[in-house]
């Protein structure tokens, strides 16, 4: 009796306080065929009625899988699947109460095509407790995208890494090589660049990809931070302070330039085409576009932060990420090929390149003071250096994110701080001030056992599995929306050439003050190491601010870019 009223109970709690979920899982699959889970929340029922549709004139539903098993126990469950359509009933005795998401059913479907974007609509929603009727109208649906991704050629991860090592050494040494043809390319195009583009056009030609490799996993969450540790083991942290002001001018300018220049590009775009910058509701733009900002100010999480603020609309989201990993990757692109220009940019800039060059030379003069041959024991107490600081990065991650989970600021996706519970923010710092503290102790002279150099080789891997996330087959692919993403990127860069001029800010400051907002801590330090090993440590810590300024930032961008959509005129 106390458990049928406790049902009723919350039967008529759901019309007023909760919001009912009625859910089809995201599924990233690497196969054609797929089952999607169908889960509801926060009811009790002893019934229901669901009509689901599916979007796609690729694919079906061919049949309801993995049915609850009380439904088939405790009453009568009824589907009727035609063509794009499934008719689902069930009818019990038994009241089934939830908070939690409860699993009714699985769809199975398998696209016609090796993959596809499949979109479920449920037309009719319909639960009983009894007599009782709860109808789930379509603004409380969660109706999420299912994606399933094309087979590259090579899926296989051990393949992949090998791939990835053949393409670095072929860059290395066609670099190295002494052929006029080779020279005069590379005087032109940074080997950088080039490690960066090949893995790029294999993953567009379907021969590898990202989707189906965890090779920017490891390569982010083990030799990133690797990398720190022995870049910064060195390190000259009086020199890097001495660089003056300029670093953190040119970041800050950075972070204007993405906040000023989301606006104006709704604005500019807008007088050509209103549509695309338009929408009512979840759908509007400027929410879609408040997570690109968060993306390039602070990362990741500054980035779910705007998501869940704004509430985008979910289905659309994914237009979004095509947008950031585009233009996001194209601007790296430009000024990883503008490093092998640096000289010339620097004189047009009239640029005072005196105390990077100072910090360059007495670096490189300890470095030739310490040189030797170094020997199995060395590179072994390096290893040891490097990912005893990883370990030690993750273990205090995760117990600093657990701790200050614990707090609503943190906790909440939507809060300014949410970027204090990403564990990778604390594994990148961590990391960072480890190699800072080695340098003050005598393992700084196993610098001249290489201890950089090793640093410098955990970052190409890095750049080629970063590189495989671009597909550069995508850049067409919703031309509105990117023209939006250029228009902004290009008013972020024309305002840190102008800063740069003014300042006489070198080209270094501009790159690795642009990438920290843009690319973040993963990116961040690429950059800066293209110029000199020495100066990674200058990425990593402006990528932090980044970190700390993000949502702030992009909290600001996006109230500019509601503003400046209701002046468009559709």
């Amino acid at each position: 009796m106390l458990k049928k009223a406790a049902a009723f109970l919350l039967f008529l709690m759901s019309f007023t306080v909760f919001s009912q979920n009625l859910t089809i899982d995201n599924i990233e699959s690497k196969q054609q065929s797929f089952n999607a889970k169908v889960t509801i929340d926060s009811i009790a029922f002893t019934g229901f009625d669901l009509k689901i549709k599916v979007n796609d004139s690729f694919a079906s539903i061919e049949n309801i899988k993995n049915i609850q098993k009380s439904f088939l126990a405790n009453g009568d469950f009824k589907f009727d699947i035609k063509n794009s359509e499934a008719s689902i009933s069930y009818k019990g005795d038994e009241v089934y109460s939830t908070v939690k998401p409860l699993l009714l059913f699985e769809l199975s479907n398998t696209p016609k095509k090796g993959f596809s974007d499949v979109i479920y609509e449920f037309t009719e929603v319909n639960f009983y407790n009894g007599e009782q009727t709860i109808t789930i109208l379509p603004k409380k649906q969660k109706i999420k995208k299912t994606i399933i991704h094309p087979k590259p050629f090579f899926s296989s991860d051990k393949v992949v890494f090998g791939i990835l090592m053949l393409l670095l050494g072929f860059v290395f040494y066609t670099e190295a090589s002494k052929n006029a043809g080779w020279k005069k390319f590379y005087k032109y195009v940074p080997a950088l660049l080039i490690c960066y583009l090949l893995p790029a056009i294999l993953s567009s030609f379907g021969i590898i990809s990202d989707k189906y490799s965890e090779a920017y996993f490891i390569a982010s969450r083990f030799l990133l931070p690797a990398a720190l540790v022995l870049m910064t083991l060195s390190i000259d942290l009086k020199g890097v302070f001495n660089l003056g002001p300029k670093a953190l001018i040119m970041f800050f300018t950075g972070t204007v330039g993405i906040i000023i220049g989301g606006p104006l590009a709704i604005l500019l775009i807008s007088i050509f085409s209103p549509e695309t910058v338009g929408g009512a509701g979840p759908d509007a733009v400027w929410r879609g576009l408040s997570t690109l900002a968060g993306s390039w100010i602070g990362g990741g999480a500054n980035q779910a932060a705007m998501l869940e603020i704004f509430e985008y609309s979910q289905d659309k989201y994914g237009a979004m990420v095509l947008v950031d990993i585009v233009v996001a990757n194209l601007w790296m692109a430009i000024l990883l090929f503008g490093i092998g220009k640096s000289k010339k940019i620097d004189k047009k800039l009239n640029a005072d390149t005196s105390a990077i060059e100072r910090l360059k030379e007495r670096v490189s003069a300890f470095t030739d003071k310490i040189k030797r041959n170094p020997t199995l024991t060395e590179l072994m107490i390096i290893l040891a250096l490097a990912f005893g600081g990883v370990s030690l990065a993750h273990f205090g991650a995760g117990a600093i994110t657990d701790f200050l989970g614990q707090f609503a600021i943190v906790k909440n996706d939507d809060g300014a701080l949410s970027f204090l519970g990403s564990s990778f923010f604390w594994m990148i710092t961590i990391a960072t001030a480890f190699g800072i503290m080695l340098s003050y102790t005598k393992a700084k002279n196993y610098e001249g056992a290489g201890a950089s150099k090793i640093g410098s080789i955990f970052i190409y891997i890095l750049v080629a599995s970063i590189g495989m996330k671009m597909d550069l087959g995508k850049v067409l692919e919703n031309p509105g929306l990117l023209a939006v993403g250029l228009v902004w990127m290009a008013i972020h860069a024309g305002l840190l050439i102008l800063v740069a001029k003014l300042i006489r800010a070198p080209y270094f400051f501009l790159a690795v003050g642009s990438q920290a907002n843009v690319g973040g801590a993963a990116s961040a330090p690429i950059v800066a190491s293209a110029f000199h090993p020495s100066l990674t440590s200058v990425g990593v810590l402006l990528a932090v601010f980044g970190y700390v300024v993000g949502t702030y930032g992009a909290i600001l961008c996006t109230v500019l870019m509601e503003i400046a959509s209701k002046t468009v005129v559709p």
